[in-house]
């Protein structure tokens, strides 16, 4: 969100603007310094926390200039007590990565109705004597810097979180299993110009296109969480115990293959929208055909492309409108309908004379 924010190009107009919290998932150095660069006098805050701890429990006010490589999480809040532990519970040094456990009052009580994993994640807190104190499990990897602040290092398990949202790989590999001509399936969070996407790897004997299975997948999952590719292989590659080796899949090649035959834009408003979805998904080209979501779209650039079409035509075209109509064919057709909408009708039927 602070980033489609700094995006806006009136962004450093809002000179009243005081202290933006940013907090959702790691805040990157890059846009750190696109908001000092468009709101020097603001403050920027980087808070951290999970819901389980009453969403923040940590904060690191941005500087313009700072000497780490990624932007830290800080310090804890008022009540709240940072650990961070070895697999044995016990501290690690300064330097040295661990995972991250909270205490304080913050502190949910567990999770309804699910007593298992409330005693996997809720742990006896082994530094008070108070009984009952617990710890939270964040299965995040962390370690301690120089200086005290805490520096965010990744998950350590196969949760992810993209554009905010907390999303597990599990979930989707399941649904994936599930179909009958997918023998395996791994999910990955993959970047591409900066830009992180799903990416999905399939076994399979059937050479079953990627949108089918999307669309299967879309009956089951919300659509944050459908891969923006699915790859096929005769087989996942195999650590030597026999698990999935992640690190010998190959890479997802940047040139995504298009899904439909390629037919060029065929007048100025589709030009225009081709051009928009060129820059924002960085891509050479686009067809009039091609789906906007199948290209690797997602709902954030959506509302970029949404706004730069009213900008442009100043017509009321909405977000749900390029759900609606994903391809730059029928999203041009879209513009031209709501343009005529807005139309005064005597203008209209010379237009329609005319043509």
């Amino acid at each position: 969100m602070l980033r489609l924010f700094l995006s806006n190009k009136s962004a450093s107009a809002c000179h009243s603007l005081q202290t933006v919290f940013c907090s959702g998932e790691a805040l990157k150095v890059e846009h750190s310094r696109q908001f000092f660069s468009s709101l020097p006098n603001s403050r920027l805050i980087n808070l951290y926390g999970p819901t389980e701890a009453s969403i923040d429990v940590s904060v690191w006010e941005c500087k313009k200039e700072h000497a780490h490589s990624r932007i830290p999480i800080g310090k804890p809040i008022a009540n709240t007590q940072l650990y961070i532990l070895n697999e044995f519970h016990q501290p690690v040094a300064t330097g040295v990565p661990g995972e991250l456990y909270i205490g304080g009052a913050g502190l949910a009580k567990g999770y309804l109705g699910q007593a298992t994993l409330t005693a996997e994640r809720f742990i006896d807190s082994p530094f008070v004597n108070t009984p009952g104190e617990k710890l939270y499990k964040t299965g995040d990897k962390v370690r301690f810097l120089p200086d005290g602040n805490i520096d965010y290092l990744g998950r350590m398990d196969f949760q992810v979180k993209l554009r905010g949202l907390r999303i597990e790989l599990g979930e989707i590999e399941n649904q994936l299993d599930s179909l009958a001509f997918i023998k395996e399936s791994v999910v990955v969070l993959a970047t591409h110009n900066n830009e992180q996407h799903l990416v999905a790897y399939i076994s399979s004997d059937e050479d079953v296109e990627s949108v089918f299975i999307k669309k299967l997948l879309a009956n089951k999952l919300p659509d944050y969480m459908l891969p923006s590719a699915i790859i096929r292989l005769a087989e996942l590659p195999l650590s030597p115990n026999g698990k999935v080796d992640r690190k010998a899949l190959p890479l997802w090649q940047t040139d995504r293959i298009k899904q439909t035959v390629f037919v060029a834009p065929r007048n100025a408003s589709e030009v225009f929208i081709a051009q928009l979805w060129c820059d924002f998904l960085k891509l050479d080209t686009v067809g009039v055909l091609d789906n906007f979501f199948e290209l690797g779209g997602h709902s954030l650039l959506a509302t970029q492309i949404v706004s730069r079409i009213r900008e442009r035509y100043e017509v009321d075209i909405s977000l749900a409108k390029l759900f609606e109509k994903p391809t730059v064919e029928a999203l041009a057709m879209a513009v031209l309908e709501a343009e005529m909408a807005d139309m005064d009708e005597a203008v209209l039927v010379q237009l329609l004379e005319e043509i």
